[in-house]
């Protein structure tokens, strides 16, 4: 290893545990003090870049309603990251200025899909894609992923038929939270014709595409296409990738002239709340980033092997997939038949807080959502008190 990025590695695994509680942050300013596991951020801080860019925003004293030029900067940033990382060329005017991707996601419900058409998940899911359709008065449409040996796939014929049974939009994560899959041009393909047989939409939501492990590259749904295109609407972000989840930045992507069109008309209130400081992160982070984030995927994959390596040797009985993105772990306790749902029992057992696999959907019973981007004696720590409560509850 280079010593740069020896130097950078140590940096990492020095942060302690009381450091992070001492942060406040939601995810470890926990009474139980758990470690923290199931927020889906992580715990390294961000980019140089994106840090001096904030302190020249501080100082620059910008702090009033969002003028133009940042928005713009933003934009421009954005539809050069996508042309560089992806090959896919949008027009920076088509990049649109979110708080979050929800606010896209409550977007494309109100003003991309059939009025009363329901919202089809394909599950496990992140988890508010499951409960914000019902705040926009949508049921969900759940289908099951196909579970085979080499991971998770979408069930083509179960989106169908939930297309058929009134479903209007088809939610596409790509790279996939929680099982971590990054799809095929083959897959995409399949669900576009699928999606465009029906008459559908699609929101996509991409914003892990910056995490992808093993030399694998991600492909933007919308640019597989003019088809794709015309039928998406994309989310992407900078805040997984470098770590800017609280200021509240993302970019709605409009590939199609006629969803352009209706946005100049009904996208203020969805814009509106986008935050000056999270626009400038973003165009430092996707103009001047991309070192860091090469150092942080290095050290997301090592995190990755960890979790396979010690659930093979000490684990064999909790089901895993090694996850071709996302620093998220999606884990198969089923086989210990945990009172109280593994959630529960492995903070209650082990000081370790992870999402329930129930809250990503039916399909998640038995499961929970481990988030690894913590530092690796930390996520060592976390996986021994997982053994050590699962070996005494089995005996």
């Amino acid at each position: 290893m280079p010593e740069r990025d020896a130097d950078f590695t140590a940096h990492l695994d020095a942060i302690t545990a009381e450091q992070l509680r001492a942060g406040g942050t939601t995810k470890w300013a926990r009474p139980d003090g758990a470690i923290g596991a199931f927020i889906a951020e992580m715990d390294f801080g961000t980019a140089p870049a994106v840090t001096a860019a904030l302190h020249g925003f501080v100082d620059s004293g910008r702090f009033a309603y969002p003028p133009k030029d940042l928005a713009e900067e933003m934009s421009r940033a954005t539809a050069d990251l996508l042309a560089r990382e992806y090959g896919w060329r949008i027009a920076p005017e088509r990049v649109r200025p979110l708080p979050d991707v929800l606010a896209g996601f409550v977007a494309a419900i109100r003003h991309y899909s059939a009025p009363g058409s329901k919202i089809i998940v394909p599950t496990p899911s992140y988890m508010p894609f499951l409960t914000v359709p019902a705040t926009e008065g949508r049921e969900v449409i759940e289908v099951p992923m196909r579970r085979g040996p080499d991971g998770f796939t979408d069930d083509l014929e179960a989106i169908a038929a939930a297309f058929d049974a009134g479903g209007g939009l088809l939610v596409l994560c790509n790279p996939h939270n929680p099982t971590g899959r990054v799809f095929t041009r083959a897959e995409l393909t399949a669900i576009a014709e699928v999606v465009e047989a029906k008459g559908g939409r699609v929101f996509a939501d991409e914003i892990w595409a910056p995490l992808v492990f093993d030399s694998r590259r991600h492909l933007p749904y919308a640019a597989l296409s003019q088809v794709a295109a015309a039928h998406t609407v994309t989310a992407v972000a900078a805040s997984k990738g470098y770590n800017l989840p609280g200021l509240k930045c993302a970019q709605l992507v409009l590939s199609s002239d006629r969803d352009a069109g209706l946005w100049r008309e009904v996208g203020f209130l969805a814009e509106h709340g986008t935050a000056n400081p999270g626009m400038v992160a973003t165009a430092a982070a996707y103009d001047r980033g991309g070192e860091w984030l090469t150092q942080i995927v290095d050290y997301l994959e090592r995190n990755r092997a960890t979790v396979a390596d010690f659930l093979a040797a000490r684990l064999p009985r909790v089901g895993f997939h090694l996850p071709e993105a996302t620093y998220v772990a999606w884990l198969d306790l089923s086989d210990y038949d945990l009172p109280g749902g593994p959630a529960a029992f492995l903070r209650a057992h082990a000081g370790v807080a992870c999402t329930p696999g129930t809250d990503c959907g039916v399909v998640g019973a038995g499961h929970v959502r481990l988030i690894f981007a913590m530092p690796h004696p930390v996520l060592v720590r976390a996986l021994e008190r997982i053994a050590a409560a699962l070996d005494v509850h089995a005996g």
